[in-house]
């Protein structure tokens, strides 16, 4: 095992300036019930493949329920809070995310969340791609509720572990709840997309909020063969997984591995677009294009390549399945199984049927086959020569 490093250069823990309302298992009277629940979710998770063997113990003495506060809301159309103990367990013990904070904190907004505990499976998922060893040294982007931070510590000693969080409370109170559970990383308060310099290189960059373009800062601050596992946000794409390896040239280059949807960086909070004239409306009929097929995750890599700017959404309105698109610039189209209606300058639907045929041509390739570089000049999402679908 590689000896740890001085603390030299790591955050200095946080003050505690806030007191924080956090539920132990020692003062809640249905708690005695937590271990089953527990169990029964690392089953589920190891039954699925999501959690590997290497992961397992740290779950199992790293329980969730320790870093979610008392105050917490279900994500459903909007944000809705959790008012008993009963459901509060349940929520926790599901295999969902749980919004641990709406509106920045602040008590008269529109429950817009805006921190949340990630679904268990994503979390096994991401922890297990960073491939880590004894010894690695992980910067976590995006601190939250603690809960990551403190599984990477059980694993790999908090001597190895630095996490940043760019809000204050969420911090404080993250650092609070990591430290009654045993660990103490370091735990930093900071813009997240500047890495943090003191503690590099890292051997393990992972975050755990979406990014539009993979910082460079992240890729600097990376050791050469190191590993940084992000969400990546497009605009036709609401979310990917991203593994990418530090090569000796300094570029940092890997595949997509499945679908992930975070809550972007707030830097990165989606501006207003420019409005949709109404008055432009165009009525015609979809064709024989499956839409659900454009949902997939291959496709929609695919069409972000070819389309950037065109922002793609699906979801069901009035019993039947529909999808949204518009541009950045007053276009837009809406699309169900009868109907297309078209707005703006652009007919939105024709360039995305289009696009689809090119997707077929090319094999429909699924979304391992893609790939993603990042150097010091941006990013680029590319696709073998050659490839071909599932």
């Amino acid at each position: 095992m590689t000896p740890p490093r001085s603390n030299r250069g790591r955050p200095r823990r946080l003050p505690r300036r806030t007191a924080i309302s956090h539920r132990s298992r020692d003062e809640d009277p249905l708690t005695e019930r937590w271990q089953a629940r527990h169990t029964a979710l690392l089953d589920a998770l190891t039954a699925s493949g999501a959690l590997s063997a290497d992961w397992r113990g740290a779950f199992e003495v790293v329980p969730r329920h320790l870093f979610i506060p008392a105050d917490i809301w279900e994500q459903q159309a909007t944000c809705v809070p959790v008012t008993t103990d009963d459901a509060w367990w349940d929520l926790v013990y599901r295999d969902v995310p749980i919004v641990t904070q709406v509106d920045d904190g602040h008590g008269d907004g529109p429950r817009l969340a805006t921190s949340s505990n990630s679904m268990p499976t994503m979390v096994a998922r991401m922890l297990g791609a960073l491939d880590i060893a004894a010894g690695h040294r992980v910067l976590e982007i995006g601190t939250g509720s603690g809960w990551n931070a403190a599984l990477l510590a059980q694993r790999l000693g908090s001597e190895n572990v630095t996490s940043i969080e760019v809000d204050q409370v969420l911090a404080e109170r993250a650092a609070k709840v990591i430290e009654e559970a045993g660990y103490r990383p370091g735990v930093v308060c900071g813009d997240g997309a500047r890495g943090w310099e003191p503690a590099a290189p890292y051997d393990r960059i992972i975050a755990t909020c979406s990014v539009r373009r993979v910082p460079h800062a992240w890729v600097q601050q990376t050791a050469v063969g190191g590993i940084i596992v992000a969400p990546l946000a497009g605009d036709f794409w609401s979310g990917a997984l991203v593994r990418l390896e530090k090569a000796a040239d300094g570029t940092a280059r890997g595949r997509f591995v499945g679908g992930a949807k975070f809550m972007p960086m707030r830097s990165e909070r989606p501006r207003p677009d420019a409005p949709v004239d109404s008055g432009t409306g165009r009525r015609g009929t979809p064709g024989p294009l499956p839409l659900d097929a454009l949902a997939d995750l291959g496709f929609a890599l695919y069409a972000g390549a070819r389309l950037p700017g065109v922002v793609m959404a699906d979801g069901t309105q009035d019993g039947a399945y529909q999808m949204w698109l518009h541009d950045r610039s007053g276009s837009a189209a809406t699309v169900n199984a009868q109907e297309t209606w078209q707005y703006g300058p652009r007919d939105l639907w024709q360039e995305v049927m289009a696009v689809y045929d090119d997707f077929v041509a090319a094999g429909s390739p699924g979304a391992d086959a893609f790939g993603l570089t990042v150097t010091s000049e941006g990013q680029q999402v590319w696709l073998p020569p050659g490839s071909q679908g599932r």
